[in-house]
């Protein structure tokens, strides 16, 4: 069993047991039970109904949050000779096509995400097998292959993110910084709770989302009241 620190048990008491909050609150606890000397992220943890086993209950899109993550991203972008001023522009830190494959396969990565142009994903297969464990391959359903590249790396920046269901059917994503204001919290929890309510698989009936829990960074979660909750998106 995980033993947990001082801190992380002084943090616990103050969330009562059995209680689920409604958005208002947790945001309002959620500094209150942060038990790092840093800025903590603020994570959302979403445990839904669907089957990860099948292929149409697979959840996998992208919400632009409104305030950002608070996170700097270091983005690259594969692209053509003509395109690499465009993406240099707008913020990614390389851009090229067989120069900058070559660097990655000579074990560049650092970097957090990376773009692609759609002419250039089959030369993408070299480092396929670098990129894809660590789950940097672009992907047309991450949004990350693009025919306009300032608009992907614009929408990265100010804080699009992907989210994905787990094996067990759960999404896992940091969405915002405790430091943030009350109304930028809510703003960027609403917006991604809106976006994951939209994803709903059209063959699943019933019930999606079966339970919320908000947590800081190794601090404790808060569980939320779905019905409140999805009854404010």
């Amino acid at each position: 069993m995980k033993k947990h620190g001082k801190k992380y048990l002084e943090a616990i008491k103050k969330i009562a047991k059995n209680k689920y909050y409604n958005l208002e609150e947790a945001v309002t606890l959620l500094p209150q039970v942060s038990t790092t000397k840093f800025d903590s992220s603020l994570e959302i943890h979403i445990k839904l109904t669907v089957d990860p086993k099948q292929a149409d209950q697979q959840i996998r899109n992208t919400v632009v949050l409104p305030h950002g993550t608070g996170k700097t991203v270091k983005i690259i972008a594969f692209v053509s000779d003509d395109k690499v001023k465009e993406a240099l522009e707008n913020g990614a830190i390389k851009a090229g096509g067989a120069e900058l494959i070559e660097e990655v396969q000579k074990g560049f990565l650092d970097f957090d995400k990376a773009i692609a142009t759609p002419d250039i994903m089959k030369d993408l297969a070299k480092i396929a097998k670098i990129l894809g464990p660590k789950g940097l391959m672009p992907s047309p359903k991450a949004g990350t292959v693009s025919k306009d590249v300032a608009k992907t790396l614009g929408e990265m920046m100010k804080g699009r993110i992907e989210y994905r269901n787990d094996k067990q059917g759960i999404l896992h994503n940091s969405i915002a910084k405790i430091s943030f204001s009350k109304e930028k919290l809510l703003g960027n929890i609403k917006e991604y709770l809106k976006a994951v309510k939209a994803s709903k698989p059209t063959s699943l009936k019933g019930t999606f989302i079966e339970s919320i829990t908000l947590a800081p960074t190794m601090g404790p979660g808060i569980k939320l009241d779905v019905n409140t909750v999805m009854k404010e998106v």
